[in-house]
């Protein structure tokens, strides 16, 4: 709630006719284009705006600090000079907005600052701001009230920064290469493209229910068998499942299809944007993550059983079923009573994957990873499949998308058979198969995961500090 004090302050300002909240000032100059320029514009009018985050008063004179979108300046506000304006200072505080126009100068210490000959309020906060980041260090209150983590904390800005540059490059990169944007529907009758549990609601005028997407691929490829050769969208995905340091149940993604090409054109195709992007924003391909020194322009490429040999000195080709099983339950591996092969495979790569930190591509996944993808041309237990991996986190998903529609029909079917959730089932999307029935070119796509991109180049370990309103839990109120 507002609170008392400053409620008194603002009812006090009404009495005497000063408008709290006016509708508009001219800001000419922000505090960045002052400590930049101050040679080219000291002794020149200009004027600013911003929230007060100090005032230092001594006597008829008093300093305070201005942080507009930019960052921070002085304000030299002097009796003499103000004249009825310097009386605005006693309705005043921490977290209030004002207008300044002055000349920029230099004080006695030689500090950049705005001498102010006008002083306008232009907003009059009912809340103390936190006198130190004390009050917010708590991760929780962080993220729930981001508004005053921006105000506090402006580093945080930076990363938002860098991920709207990070997503404008990826744009750019797709744009370059004949890539079409396109926006596919977000509330869908059959949910597809990823195996995921969905949030169901209730479209009224239909009597239906329908679901939030877990993955926009299925329209892609439709688009794709239209004949858009080269498509991607970057959105939102909504997935009802884990709330962790890597999992928001809302997150960005981008995908993106090629025609007539396979997986591994897409694997070249992945590290050239990387490159891209990396480059772009920071002007490198080399980072530092949470202590570890990273080159994300060389990525290493290996096969599943292969990463599995490099991480965990085994060898699962040469083990039987009943060896792979006996692991599993020794290593309280979650592979399934009625796990396959390459099930468990899968179950023991994922056991350890968090221990791939440099960039490396994982490919060649066993056949019942998905239903989705080409089998494999040389081994028709795998698919031809990858996934990149970096500082334990895996970032995307590629496939030779499968287009042959009678294969596709049946691995779907299987695909729901083997649900045990029944309220949330898959269902064999009918529209998607009559598409690829018409026909769907040979076709390369890729899904990229924004959020942790964004933590990778911004060397951030929770994906919360990258998402500007992280779901959080009902507040506890105190």
């Amino acid at each position: 709630m507002a609170e008392p004090e400053r409620l008194e302050k603002l009812q006090a300002m009404k009495k005497v006719n000063i408008e709290p909240y006016p509708y508009s000032f001219n800001q000419t100059h922000h505090a960045a284009e002052i400590t930049g320029n101050f040679k080219k514009l000291e002794g020149k009018k200009v004027s600013v705006a911003g929230r007060l985050m100090t005032i230092r008063e001594h006597g008829k004179l008093t300093f305070c600090d201005l942080r507009d979108g930019s960052g921070d300046i002085q304000l030299w506000l002097a009796q003499d000079e103000l004249g009825k304006d310097y009386d605005l200072l006693k309705y005043l505080e921490a977290g209030d907005f004002v207008g300044v126009e002055g000349k920029a100068a230099r004080t006695k210490r030689g500090e950049v600052s705005v001498k102010a000959e006008k002083l306008v309020v232009l907003t009059k906060s009912l809340r103390h701001l936190p006198s130190q980041w004390y009050g917010l260090k708590d991760a929780e209150i962080r993220y729930r009230q981001r508004y005053v983590d921006l105000i506090m904390n402006p580093k945080v800005k930076e990363i938002f920064t860098a991920r709207a540059k990070i997503i404008s490059a990826i744009r750019e990169f797709l744009n370059e290469k004949n890539f079409l944007e396109v926006e596919t529907p977000i509330l869908q009758p059959i949910y597809g493209g990823a195996a995921a549990k969905p949030f169901i609601t209730k479209l009224n005028d239909l009597k239906m229910d329908v679901y939030l997407r877990i993955s926009n691929e299925l329209y892609l490829k439709k688009l794709i068998a239209g004949g858009i050769e080269r498509v991607y969208e970057i959105g939102k995905d909504f997935r009802n499942e884990s709330i962790d340091v890597r999992h928001n149940p809302e997150f960005t993604a981008i995908e993106y299809y090629i025609s007539y090409y396979d997986y591994e054109q897409m694997m070249d195709l992945f590290e050239e944007l990387i490159k891209y992007v990396c480059k772009k924003v920071l002007g490198t391909t080399k980072i530092e993550w949470q202590g570890h020194k990273i080159d994300l322009g060389k990525w290493e490429r290996l096969s599943m059983t292969d990463a599995i040999k490099k991480y965990l000195k085994l060898d699962v080709e040469k083990m039987s079923g009943v060896e792979m099983r006996k692991y599993c339950e020794h290593n309280k591996i979650e592979a399934g009573r009625n796990a396959t092969r390459g099930e468990m495979i899968n179950a023991i790569f994922e056991s350890f994957d968090k221990l791939i930190i440099q960039p490396t591509i994982i490919m060649n996944h066993p056949l019942e990873t998905t239903p989705l993808c080409k089998p494999h041309r040389k081994f028709p237990h795998l698919v031809e499949r990858f996934e990149p991996y970096c500082c334990g986190m895996e970032i995307g998903n590629a496939y030779s998308e499968l287009n042959d529609p009678i294969l596709q029909r049946k691995l779907l079917q299987d695909q729901v058979k083997a649900q045990k959730d029944e309220s949330w089932a898959n269902q064999v999307d009918e529209d998607f198969i009559r598409a690829i029935e018409y026909g769907l070119p040979p076709t390369g796509g890729q899904g990229i995961g924004i959020d942790r991109l964004v933590m990778l180049l911004t060397n951030q370990a929770s994906i919360k500090e990258v998402i500007l309103f992280p779901f959080m839990g009902p507040e506890e109120k105190k």
